[in-house]
Protein backbone atom coordinates (compact mmCIF):
# COMPACT_ATOMS: atom_id res chain seq x y z
CA UNK A 1 0.00 0.00 0.00
CA UNK A 2 1.24 3.85 -0.22
CA UNK A 3 1.85 6.75 2.19
CA UNK A 4 -2.10 7.88 1.14
CA UNK A 5 -3.85 3.85 1.73
CA UNK A 6 -1.39 3.81 5.02
CA UNK A 7 -2.85 7.08 6.16
CA UNK A 8 -6.56 6.51 5.61
CA UNK A 9 -5.93 2.74 7.37
CA UNK A 10 -4.53 4.15 10.59
CA UNK A 11 -6.22 7.93 10.91
CA UNK A 12 -2.46 9.42 10.93
CA UNK A 13 -1.72 12.10 8.49
CA UNK A 14 0.86 11.81 5.94
CA UNK A 15 3.37 14.27 7.16
CA UNK A 16 2.92 12.39 10.58
CA UNK A 17 3.83 8.75 8.82
CA UNK A 18 6.53 11.21 7.27
CA UNK A 19 7.83 12.21 10.89
CA UNK A 20 7.46 8.68 12.30
CA UNK A 21 9.87 7.29 9.40
CA UNK A 22 12.44 10.27 10.18
CA UNK A 23 12.19 9.69 13.81
CA UNK A 24 12.82 5.92 13.18
CA UNK A 25 9.33 4.77 14.89
CA UNK A 26 8.21 3.35 11.46
CA UNK A 27 10.87 1.48 9.48
CA UNK A 28 12.00 3.06 6.32
CA UNK A 29 9.96 1.35 3.74
CA UNK A 30 10.49 -0.32 0.44
CA UNK A 31 10.25 2.31 -2.90
CA UNK A 32 8.78 1.39 -5.79
CA UNK A 33 10.71 1.61 -9.06
CA UNK A 34 9.39 5.32 -9.77
CA UNK A 35 10.29 6.25 -5.75
CA UNK A 36 6.66 5.68 -3.90
CA UNK A 37 7.24 4.51 -0.49
CA UNK A 38 5.52 0.47 -0.28
CA UNK A 39 3.86 -0.17 3.10
CA UNK A 40 3.24 -3.36 4.56
CA UNK A 41 0.17 -4.75 6.74
CA UNK A 42 3.28 -4.96 9.49
CA UNK A 43 3.01 -1.19 9.02
CA UNK A 44 -0.56 -0.93 9.70
CA UNK A 45 -0.13 -2.28 13.44
CA UNK A 46 3.14 -0.39 14.36
CA UNK A 47 1.29 2.67 13.05
CA UNK A 48 -1.72 1.55 15.12
CA UNK A 49 0.87 0.88 18.06
CA UNK A 50 2.04 4.53 17.96
CA UNK A 51 -1.29 6.09 17.83
CA UNK A 52 -2.71 4.35 20.85
CA UNK A 53 0.61 5.06 22.83
CA UNK A 54 0.78 8.57 22.22
CA UNK A 55 -3.07 8.58 23.21
CA UNK A 56 -2.31 7.21 26.32
CA UNK A 57 0.34 10.08 26.76
CA UNK A 58 3.74 7.96 25.87
CA UNK A 59 6.17 10.29 24.59
CA UNK A 60 7.79 9.41 21.09
CA UNK A 61 11.28 8.00 23.18
CA UNK A 62 9.07 5.60 25.58
CA UNK A 63 6.96 4.33 22.29
CA UNK A 64 10.30 3.95 21.28
CA UNK A 65 11.40 2.16 24.04
CA UNK A 66 8.07 0.24 24.36
CA UNK A 67 8.67 -0.88 20.44
CA UNK A 68 11.99 -2.16 21.35
CA UNK A 69 10.72 -4.07 24.35
CA UNK A 70 7.82 -5.70 22.32
CA UNK A 71 10.36 -6.90 19.29
CA UNK A 72 12.30 -9.01 22.17
CA UNK A 73 9.69 -11.84 21.68
CA UNK A 74 11.37 -13.75 24.10
CA UNK A 75 11.44 -10.99 26.48
CA UNK A 76 9.02 -10.77 29.95
CA UNK A 77 6.34 -8.80 29.79
CA UNK A 78 7.17 -6.88 33.05
CA UNK A 79 9.70 -4.05 31.60
CA UNK A 80 6.11 -3.07 29.78
CA UNK A 81 4.14 -2.97 32.97
CA UNK A 82 6.67 -1.30 34.69
CA UNK A 83 6.54 1.45 31.77
CA UNK A 84 3.16 1.67 32.08
CA UNK A 85 3.16 2.05 35.60
CA UNK A 86 5.23 4.69 35.31
CA UNK A 87 3.55 6.38 32.76
CA UNK A 88 0.28 5.98 35.09
CA UNK A 89 2.20 7.49 38.23
CA UNK A 90 3.17 10.08 36.09
CA UNK A 91 -0.27 10.66 34.73
CA UNK A 92 -1.85 10.78 38.07
CA UNK A 93 0.59 13.34 39.36
CA UNK A 94 -0.21 15.58 36.49
CA UNK A 95 -3.90 14.54 37.15
CA UNK A 96 -3.44 15.84 41.38
CA UNK A 97 -1.38 19.06 39.95
CA UNK A 98 -4.65 19.96 37.71
CA UNK A 99 -6.22 19.86 40.27
CA UNK A 100 -5.35 21.78 42.88
CA UNK A 101 -5.10 24.02 39.67
CA UNK A 102 -8.62 23.69 39.38
CA UNK A 103 -9.07 24.14 43.15
CA UNK A 104 -7.73 27.41 43.10
CA UNK A 105 -9.04 29.20 40.32
CA UNK A 106 -12.36 28.09 41.02
CA UNK A 107 -11.92 29.70 44.30
CA UNK A 108 -10.88 33.29 42.63
CA UNK A 109 -14.04 33.05 40.29
CA UNK A 110 -16.28 32.59 42.90
CA UNK A 111 -14.44 35.15 45.00
CA UNK A 112 -15.07 37.65 41.90
CA UNK A 113 -18.24 39.33 41.49
CA UNK A 114 -17.90 40.36 38.22
CA UNK A 115 -18.15 43.92 38.15
CA UNK A 116 -17.29 47.16 40.20
CA UNK A 117 -13.95 49.13 39.69
CA UNK A 118 -10.21 46.81 38.91
CA UNK A 119 -8.44 47.80 42.22
CA UNK A 120 -11.33 46.18 44.11
CA UNK A 121 -10.94 42.77 41.62
CA UNK A 122 -10.26 40.04 43.92
CA UNK A 123 -8.75 37.40 41.15
CA UNK A 124 -6.09 40.74 40.56
CA UNK A 125 -5.22 41.28 43.96
CA UNK A 126 -4.58 37.52 44.20
CA UNK A 127 -2.78 37.40 41.43
CA UNK A 128 -0.72 40.57 42.55
CA UNK A 129 0.10 39.88 46.32
CA UNK A 130 2.99 39.19 47.86
CA UNK A 131 3.94 34.95 47.81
Amino acid sequence: MNIGQLSRRTGVPIDTVRYYEKQRLLPTPTRSASGYRHYEADDVLRLNFIRRAKALGFTLEEIRDLLALSSAHDGDMAAIRSAATDKLVDVEQRLAELTRVRDGLRQLVDACPGHGALNQCPILTALGGEA
